[in-house]
């Protein structure tokens, strides 16, 4: 709870008051000034701080440019403080404005005599590489300090040496030569070698270039056998072939010669950690013979460290494109049997292994071979892995160690991973899970939970019968009020509701109660109340947020748990709905309603200006105006019974040419009601591209609500407004998808029910008949009694992303209005900087940003002239891709109106699929188009009746500068 207070305390804005940018700026400004060097050094360490507040180039600029005139007159220690600051602060250089004095402060300091202070300016150089990759006195300064005498310059040397190669090919290619000279010199101690090899991988910016360094780390490692010497020139290697790409299948030739021939361990473990290397990143290039050589060095190996290297690698290639060219690609593979590949031999045998790890990955391997490969000869390799999974479960479950819980975490993974592919495992992969729990420590408990609701979420396996075991369980643990025992109460109180998905009798209702009364705080409460919420069991979460009211600590907590409360009792209240009782439908809409509007009060008043619930209020508000529309067409239906078809309804009908006269009223209600389940859907989809951060489940459930609509909309279309046309085809096919959760599951069925439903009535009865209204008010009852899920998304965020914008020009004050001349252009600059939470793309990444500007007229001050339609507005777009999470564009306006106009500046951010989503955040500046004065003055002579002075009429737009 006390994190959650802290949090919460930073939303309200409560704590020290923040300083704007330029105070900010000035405050450090003081303590550089300063004449004591410790407050110098205090000031120096706080502007990554400051950086990372005030992320915009105007700031970093003077910033840097301060700290560049304390590195040019400070003592070393003032330098190493600065050189930190830059290190720490490399994506913030490129918003540098003037470079070349910023350059000129630091790289005077490199003509000093002192060798410690060429060294820090060395270390600067590199660091700053990025943005100064072509300069020769900087490249002049490295080479000519590599030949120094002193350890500390030539160290740097190579630093700087390194980032440039890394940045410049112009220097990777000059540097290269001098580089193998030094290495091949006698006079070149070993030490200063082993740290120059390394600079040869970034030599990949051409062909040629890769290709001398290699021949030169080729020669290195035959003529320098010593240990350190070739894990150094083996590892420069390994990175030069992954960068340059063409050299990847030699490399791995070369790594499995050493794996087998060295027989040095270190040697033999760098070329297993070069192995994992190129397998997680080039595993395509991987031969048959690559992993059948190190699958024999697997086997061969007397040592166990060595083996679980080996196996991780190949555990990795296991999952990857990889295992199916060893199995596809094997001579004479339609005889050999799968348990005669070496592959499976040793996974078998490393299943039982008494080494956890090792045994860990032979079942990895066995469960991505049954996983993707789908051939008979393989099929039974599934009891393999499932026996494999449960001995190691049986053994991790009981140890509490951190290296047994690190093996159960990925047993557990390959379960679920094993069950997804194969449905028909489930039933023993479960009842092996149960069997286990009780006699499981607390750690392992809870991972067991967590793998058996992962399971459960996608398969019902998990039968009431099922349900007893795990209550006595809950009953156990209850007696403790450990944070272990708190953790798994949460844990196991998912299981069972997961298990028990269309209603949890009252017994198990008590005990869940009564345990959290006994043995629990109020945080637990809140987790399994939120839990239950996410699973539809409303009636359980509104009692569990009815007991956490009185606990909390601020105004805010107490109306976001008022609001939960409502929210619950609210979707409890459509719970009762019974099929073909329209009156009673009515009355339970209605009751959810009344909670649902006291729920959006209390939600509203939770919302503080930090943290808005933007994504909560607008899905309950969505929720509410979709209960209303549903409510509406109840009541339309039975208007057919309350206010049927007048007696000259048909004569309307021919003498209009419309056929749904014929049926009165009710055909022009049932268009709005149409158009209103339309217009929800669209929204839907508008909440649904505002929320990049959402995880796939709430994004799912949100989709979910607009294919509801949709639904019904087309259902109205199809059996009333317009039968002959409607199609089936494109609605039915959504069933096919691999559902996620039981939520999903059940509106899927329902949605198909529906259509079979609208289907069969379709064509056969003339519109509208008691039949169509009937089928459309049983649409509504079912898609209203699936319990709705209110997924992760709405308790809580795990990844933040949001987009700050500054315009340039900017007014003073926003309410003032940038003026311009009507004959000119407004060159508007957008600069954005790309804030990021705790777990940056978590589950999606931006790829570009989407900047639309739009202008409009708000007050004409001039005469009315006939002006072209384009010259009115200006609408642009341009697509700007964020480096370093900085992105900057320009935009040229037209304001040839004279009077104010509006701009609107709008971001929207391009994923890493392709989808837009709309962020935001929208800015608007205010200019104010002003006439010239040559124009003012000649349109003031012809008012005034006087012909324009010869002077005056030769004058041109040049003659004004």
């Amino acid at each position: 709870m006390a994190a959650g207070a802290k949090s919460f305390l930073a939303d309200a804005g409560y704590g020290e008051q923040e300083l704007d940018a330029n105070s900010a700026l000035m405050e450090l400004d003081k303590g550089l000034r300063s004449g004591k060097l410790g407050e110098q050094c205090e000031a120096v360490v706080r502007f990554p701080r400051l950086f990372q507040k005030y992320p915009f180039p105007i700031l970093i600029n003077s910033a840097f440019l301060k700290l560049a005139d304390v590195f040019r007159v400070g003592n070393n220690f003032l330098r190493l403080c600065v050189l930190k600051v830059t290190q720490q602060s490399e994506k913030h250089l490129e918003k540098i404005l003037n470079v070349d004095e910023f350059v000129k402060r630091v790289f005077s300091v490199i003509h000093s005599n002192d060798p410690v202070a060429r060294a820090i300016t060395l270390r600067m150089l590199g660091s700053m590489a990025s943005i100064i990759p072509e300069r020769k006195n900087a490249h002049h300064s490295i080479r000519q300090s590599l030949d120094s005498h002193d350890n500390v310059e030539v160290e740097a040397a190579i630093f700087a040496a390194a980032n440039f190669s890394a940045q410049s090919k112009d220097f990777a290619v000059g540097i290269c030569n001098k580089i193998s000279e030094m290495i091949q010199g006698l006079a070149t101690p070993v030490d200063l070698k082993l740290k120059l090899i390394p600079i040869l991988q970034h030599m990949h910016h051409d062909a040629s270039l890769a290709s001398s360094s290699r021949q030169l780390l080729q020669q290195l490692v035959t003529s320098y056998p010593s240990t350190k010497m070739v894990i150094v020139t083996l590892h420069t290697f390994t990175l030069l072939a992954a960068s340059s790409l063409v050299d990847i299948p030699k490399q791995i030739q070369l790594l499995l010669q050493y794996l087998k021939n060295d027989p040095r361990k270190a040697v033999k473990r760098l070329a297993i950690q070069d192995l994992k290397l190129l397998a997680n990143k080039t595993p395509h290039t991987w031969s048959r013979e690559n992993i059948q050589a190190l699958c024999e060095s697997a086997l061969n190996t007397p040592y166990d460290s060595l083996k679980m290297g080996m196996l991780s690698v190949l555990s990795t290639l296991s999952g990857t494109i990889a295992i199916k060219q060893y199995f596809s690609s094997a001579p004479g593979a339609a005889a050999a049997t799968a348990r005669s590949f070496d592959l499976v031999k040793l996974a078998q045998e490393c299943c039982y292994h008494n080494n956890r790890g090792i045994a860990a990955h032979g079942v990895r391997i066995l469960t991505n071979i049954s996983a993707s490969c789908q051939e008979k000869d393989l099929l039974p390799l599934e009891q393999d892995a499932v026996f494999g999974l449960e001995a190691l479960l049986v053994l991790c479950s009981q140890d509490d160690s951190p290296g047994a819980q690190a093996t159960l975490k990925i047993t557990l993974t390959c379960m679920v991973k094993l069950v997804k592919c194969r449905p028909h495992l489930s039933q023993s992969v479960v009842e092996s899970l149960l069997a286990q729990l009780h006699s499981a420590q607390d750690n392992a408990r809870i991972l067991m939970c967590h793998c058996l609701a992962a399971i459960a979420m996608q398969l019902p396996v998990l039968a009431d019968g099922m349900l007893g075991d795990l209550m006595d369980l809950y009953k156990l643990i209850g007696q403790s009020a450990t944070d272990k025992k708190q953790e798994l109460l949460v844990s196991l109180a998912t299981v069972i509701f997961v298990s028990s998905q269309k209603a949890l009798s009252t017994e198990v209702k008590t005990v869940i109660k009564q345990q959290l009364e006994n043995a629990s705080n109020g945080w637990t409460a809140y987790r399994i109340a939120r839990q239950a919420s996410r699973m539809g069991n409303h009636d359980m979460a509104r009692e569990l947020y009815q007991s956490l009211l009185t606990q909390v600590a601020s105004e805010h907590f107490y109306f976001w748990l008022n609001s939960l409360k409502e929210f619950s009792h609210a979707e409890q209240c459509l719970a009762g709905l019974q099929e073909d009782s329209y009156s009673s439908a009515l009355s339970c809409i209605a009751e959810a309603l009344k909670s649902y509007h006291k729920g959006i009060a209390s939600l509203t008043a939770a919302s503080t200006p930090l943290n808005p619930l933007s994504f909560q209020c607008g899905f309950v508000k969505l929720r509410i105006d979709l209960l209303q529309a549903f409510s509406q067409l109840i009541c339309t239906c039975n208007s057919l019974k309350t206010s049927p078809p007048p007696a000259i309804a048909t004569t309307i009908a021919m003498t209009s040419g419309n056929e749904l006269q014929r049926c009165g009223r009710i055909s022009n209600q049932m268009k709005h009601s149409m158009e209103e389940f339309r217009n929800l859907a669209t929204r839907y989809g508008d909440l649904y591209q505002s929320s990049f951060d959402a995880d796939s489940a709430t994004l799912r459930n949100v989709e979910l609500q607009q294919q509801s609509c949709l639904l019904i909309s087309h259902a109205i279309e199809a059996l009333i407004l317009d039968p002959e046309s409607a199609s089936f085809q494109e609605c039915s096919s959504n069933g096919t998808a691999h559902v996620e959760s039981e939520y999903e599951r059940r509106m899927m069925s329902v949605f198909n029910h529906v259509l079979e439903e609208v289907e069969s009535l379709n064509r056969k009865y003339a519109p509208v008949s008691y039949l169509h209204t009937a089928c459309l008010c049983n649409a509504v009852i079912a898609l209203l009694k699936v319990p709705l899920s209110f997924q992760r998304y709405f308790f809580q965020k795990l990844q933040s992303t949001s987009i700050k914008l500054a315009l340039s020009p900017s007014p003073r004050n926003p309410a003032e209005p940038i003026a311009v001349q009507n004959n000119q252009q407004l060159a508007l600059k957008v600069e954005g900087v790309v804030q990021h939470g705790s777990k940056p793309g978590l589950f999606r990444k931006i790829q570009s940003v989407c900047l639309n500007v739009s202008s409009v007229l708000q007050s004409k001050s001039g005469q009315d002239y006939k002006i072209p339609i384009d010259n009115m507005t200006n609408e642009m777009e341009q697509r700007v891709e964020p480096h370093n999470d900085y992105f900057s564009t320009q935009f040229l306006l037209n304001f040839v109106i004279l009077g104010t106009h509006n701009i609107t500046v709008e971001s929207s951010v391009i994923d890493s699929n392709g989808i837009v989503w709309k962020t935001g955040p929208k800015t608007t500046i205010f200019v104010k188009s002003l006439e010239d004065p040559y124009s003012q003055q000649v349109r003031l002579q012809q008012q005034q009746g006087q012909p324009p002075s010869q002077q005056q009429q030769q004058r041109t737009a040049y003659s004004r500068f």
